[in-house]
C-alpha cells in the first residue's frame, strides 16, 4: 500500500529562532492521520531541526544536494554531508532549481544516481510551465522530465524515490489548478510508471501534489486516487495550517 505523505518545503525562510519556535509550534499538533510528515528547512537550520525532532515522528528532509561525493564546488553539500548530520531524504529537481538555478534533466539524473548510492530517499520534483499548459504539451514535457532524469534506473530504486507533480503554472501565477486536473496528471505519470516498469511498481510509488495545497482545499485533492500527498510550500510555514493538511487525508 502506498504511503501518505506531506512534506513541509520551508525554502529560503525562517533563520535559527524562528526555525525553533515553529518546529515547537509543530511538537504541540495532534496529528490525526497516518501521513508522514516531514519538513526542510535551510541548509544551516538541518542539524538543528534534526535534534529537536529526534523523538518526534516528523522527519527532517534535505532541499537540495550536489551530484558528486566531495570537491571545489564552493557553497555544495553532498549526500555524504547530510547523512551525516542524519538526513536521509532529499528533495530534487524543485521547479525553483530548474527555473533559477538552470539544473537540467542530465544534472539531475546525476544528483538522483548520487542519493540513491548513498541510501537516500528522493522526493523528485517536476512539472510544467503555463506555455506547456496552454499549447497542450504537460503530458509530454512531464513524461520527458521523468524518463530522462530516472528511466535509467532499475525499478527496485523507486522503493526510495517518491514522485512530486509541480504544476508551475499554478502556483503564483493567479491561475488554479483543479482537484481533476492534479487527478488527471497523476494518473498520468503513474501510467508512465506502469508503462515502463510495470503495475507493481507503478502502484507502489506514492506521487505528490505540488500546487499551492491550502487547508480549504487539501481535502478534496487528497481525495483522489492517485494523489497521495502534498509538497507544501508557503502553508507549510504555520503550525496550524500545515497539519491541518496533514489530518486533511
Amino acid at each position: 500500500m502506498r504511503k501518505h505523505i506531506v512534506a513541509g518545503n520551508w525554502k529560503m525562510n525562517n533563520g535559527l529562532i524562528q526555525t525553533e519556535t515553529l518546529i515547537s509550534e509543530l511538537k504541540q499538533q495532534e496529528q490525526t492521520s497516518d501521513a508522514e510528515v516531514m519538513i526542510a528547512p535551510s541548509f544551516t537550520n538541518l542539524w538543528h531541526a534534526f535534534e529537536s525532532t529526534r523523538q518526534h515522528d516528523i522527519e527532517v528532509v534535505a532541499q537540495n544536494m550536489h551530484f558528486s561525493d566531495k570537491g571545489a564546488y564552493t557553497g555544495e553539500v553532498s549526500a555524504g554531508m547530510l547523512k551525516s548530520l542524519g538526513i536521509k531524504t532529499v528533495i530534487l529537481g524543485h521547479s525553483e532549481r530548474r527555473a533559477y538555478y538552470n539544473e537540467t534533466d542530465e544534472s539531475l539524473a546525476k544528483k538522483v544516481d548520487a542519493a540513491l548510492q548513498n541510501n537516500m530517499r528522493i522526493i523528485f520534483c517536476f512539472g510544467e510551465e503555463l506555455s506547456d499548459r496552454k499549447s497542450g504539451n504537460e503530458e509530454t514535457v512531464v513524461e520527458n522530465q521523468i524518463k530522462n532524469a530516472l528511466f535509467h534506473l532499475e525499478a527496485s530504486a523507486f522503493k526510495n524515490i517518491v514522485l512530486a507533480y509541480e504544476p508551475v503554472w499554478a502556483i503564483g501565477t493567479g491561475e488554479t489548478a483543479s482537484p481533476e486536473q492534479a487527478q488527471d496528471m497523476h494518473a498520468f505519470i503513474r501510467k508512465t510508471l506502469a508503462n515502463n516498469y510495470g503495475n507493481d511498481t507503478a502502484e507502489s510509488v506514492s506521487i505528490l501534489y505540488g500546487g499551492s495545497v491550502k487547508p480549504n482545499n487539501a481535502k478534496e485533492i487528497f481525495s483522489k486516487p492517485d494523489v497521495d500527498g502534498g509538497l507544501i510550500g508557503g502553508a507549510s510555514l504555520k503550525a496550524e495550517d500545515f497539519y491541518a493538511i496533514v489530518n486533511a487525508f
